[in-house]
């Protein structure tokens, strides 16, 4: 099975975590995108898994109702067990339906079979719109003993791309429902999809997803649940998780470790160049909160123990001068330096340690790279822009093909990249605080490298890994 999960003749979106008896349990909305043998409309499906390497697949949990059912998409919701079961509270939609979503109910005794509760529907409520009412996440106040859900709203007037709003519901018994004042109202957003709330110590956590400015999976943090909410002042990754493909993260803890599950973007027509779509595969990060409270993700340590078996290094200068013992390389020239390390495995980890000289324009690694140089992906560190790239040669003509993050590169320091390839996907961390994911379609190079541009740099550790 993929590292990276992807069900077959179809992707997965929206993936809604519940940890239980120390598994995750990773409900998520299937898409067959309009495969024959299927009809329209979205259930949802069931993972189990504890490693996030290997997976069970429980196959359809909410099957979707017909066309002119309110669930005719079972869109995204949230797992909670209360009352001596488990409770599903998900998003029914149709745009067929006045209104066309609401919030609907369905509970079981073993996570496994679910029952419908038919009479249960949360209409819009008064003052936000009836066409964005969803994605209800539920939790149990703690001190008060009554439940809330947060829901992905909107204003019903004002500029239209400002209205999103993080609504407020409350219940005593997960049945009768009051509205409440919205947790976060900050007219930034068309909306704030997949809201998730947790508490880490002194600090609260809101994860959101947007797709106004781009699609992005975003944090605030606060030390009240009521806010104010704060926008994290961070050089790694600033307020998202990851890049641009990466989409509705939401959380979940086990073990004392809290997990992030996204969904890595597919592209259309599999090429480099196509429109990134609605859904694709599971990636998840660790989530790390540092001491002065903001948030970082990393590979979790059970996917970077799955790849024990090392692969021989074939050093190879292509251009540049290099010098190399061993895993350790050291570039000496002044120009373009790179250096091909051998083949490329189709799933691989690789791993790499980077300590450039002053003034040194970028550094990195070379993935799905032919001997002549002609095509390559780059995962590349700018210390002048303080940033991390993934990048290919030639890029699509007249079209940008990068994805980029922040991350805080002092000068002189060493900076570690690990790089997880699978088929098309590839997901990076630098210095286990940043990640950035991306798609590999039109490059099938059998070999990889290192790089240095405009400078001088060693790079030790270099190694290639399979499971």
């Amino acid at each position: 099975m993929s590292l990276f999960f992807r069900p077959a003749n179809s992707v997965a979106a929206d993936f809604i975590p519940f940890a239980h008896d120390g598994k995750y349990h990773l409900f998520y909305l299937r898409d067959w995108r309009g495969h024959p043998e299927h009809d329209n409309g979205i259930p949802w499906h069931h993972l189990v898994t504890q490693d996030f390497v290997t997976f069970d697949d429980l196959g359809e949990a909410l099957p979707n109702g017909g066309e002119d059912s309110r669930d005719w998409y079972v869109f995204t919701g949230s797992v909670i067990e209360a009352k001596g079961q488990f409770h599903i509270f998900y998003t029914g939609h149709n745009s067929h339906i006045e209104p066309p979503e609401v919030i609907l109910h369905a509970t079981s005794a073993d996570l496994r079979t679910w029952k419908k509760d038919a009479g249960f529907a949360i209409a819009p409520m008064d003052g936000y719109d009836p066409s964005d009412w969803r994605d209800p996440f539920v939790y149990r106040d703690e001190q008060t003993g009554r439940y809330t859900a947060l829901l992905a709203a909107r204003r019903p007037d004002g500029p239209a791309r400002y209205r999103g709003v993080t609504a407020r519901i409350e219940s005593a018994d997960l049945t009768s429902w009051t509205l409440q004042e919205p947790l976060w109202a900050p007219d930034l957003y068309i909306t704030h999809e997949c809201p998730d709330l947790f508490r880490i110590g002194e600090w609260w956590y809101l994860i959101y997803s947007t797709y106004s400015e781009s699609n992005s999976t975003h944090y605030r943090m606060s030390r009240n649940i009521d806010g104010p909410w704060l926008f994290p002042n961070s050089p790694d990754g600033g307020d998202t998780f990851d890049g641009r493909p990466y989409y509705a993260a939401k959380s979940a803890e086990a073990g004392g470790r809290r997990h992030l599950f996204g969904w890595l973007a597919t592209r259309e027509g599999e090429t480099d160049s196509g429109g990134w779509q609605w859904g694709g595969n599971l990636v998840v990060h660790e989530i790390v909160q540092q001491p002065d409270g903001v948030l970082s993700v990393r590979c979790p340590e059970s996917i970077v123990k799955a790849f024990n078996t090392v692969q021989p290094l074939e050093a190879k200068s292509v251009l540049g001068d290099w010098v190399v013992d061993g895993n350790t390389a050291r570039a000496e020239g002044e120009n373009l330096s790179v250096l091909l390390m051998g083949g490329l495995p189709d799933e691989a980890m690789i791993e790499a340690t980077a300590t450039l000289a002053p003034g040194t324009q970028s550094a990195g690694l070379a993935l799905r790279a032919d001997e002549a140089l002609d095509a390559f992906y780059c995962l590349r560190i700018e210390p002048a822009r303080q940033r991390v790239v993934f990048d290919r040669w030639p890029r699509p003509a007249d079209q940008p093909f990068s994805v980029k993050r922040p991350v805080r590169l002092p000068a002189g320091e060493p900076v570690h990249l690990r790089a997880l390839v699978d088929g098309t996907c590839m997901v990076c961390t630098v210095n286990d605080r940043v990640a950035l994911s991306c798609r590999m379609y039109d490059t099938h190079g059998p070999a990889w490298g290192t790089f240095v541009s405009e400078g001088k740099g060693n790079f030790t550790g270099l190694s290639v890994r399979t499971r």
